[in-house]
């Protein structure tokens, strides 16, 4: 297996919480924290083994009771309502507005989480923006979305096509192969071990 410290230094470090959520969230506190994206080959009581989406690469975590599983499901564009905190991948336009990616609807009690607007590891010039829903107006094409957070406001170009999903605490029954996972890990006594896993069910693909 690969070992991640080369991949510590090229991935971009996670917002996340997710988190997700995904993306979605806080920084790191661990620097040598990266993220995987991708899917699951095997895993075990002890350890998961992830194939990258976006390399050949495969990596051995080790999972341990203080690794956290988060289940991340899709719900509707329609359930983001002026108040909803959300964050969202986007790419910026030549308007000065984003273009979503994709939408996470933070439940609750992560209100606030990652608030603010920062680049965004997903793809090239993608961004994430957490904050909170001033208005919600439909658009010949989706809706669009005028969002604040602490310091600035946005606005977003939502298409029918962008995935929302929102997320809940899992267990390690989501982590069987095939699943689709963004895993957030780090070295820890000088191993690969997974700290928090995003995980899909039923096959539904996470879509960061």
């Amino acid at each position: 297996m690969h070992q991640p410290t080369r991949r510590a230094a090229t991935l971009a470090l996670c917002l996340a919480a997710i988190a997700l959520p995904l993306s979605s969230m806080a920084q790191p506190a661990n620097p040598a924290a990266f993220r995987l994206r991708g899917t699951i080959v095997s895993a075990t009581a002890a350890s998961v083994t992830v194939k990258d989406r976006s390399s050949p690469e495969v990596i051995e975590m080790a999972i341990t009771d203080a690794t956290e599983v988060i289940e991340v499901y899709p719900i509707a564009l329609a359930d983001i309502r002026a108040g909803s905190f959300i964050g969202t991948a986007a790419l910026p336009q030549a308007d000065g507005s984003l273009r979503a990616i994709a939408i996470t609807v933070f439940p609750e009690s992560a209100r606030g989480r990652g608030e603010g607007h920062r680049p965004f590891d997903l793809q090239p010039s993608s961004t994430m923006t957490n904050a909170t829903v001033a208005d919600v107006m439909a658009a010949p094409s989706g809706q669009t979305l005028r969002v604040k957070y602490n310091g600035g406001e946005k606005t977003i170009v939502v298409p029918p096509d962008a995935p929302v999903i929102t997320f809940r605490p899992g267990d390690r029954g989501l982590l069987v192969p095939g699943a689709s996972v963004s895993v957030m890990a780090a070295e820890v006594n000088g191993k690969p071990t997974a700290l928090r896993i995003n995980a899909g069910k039923n096959g539904f693909v996470l879509p960061y």
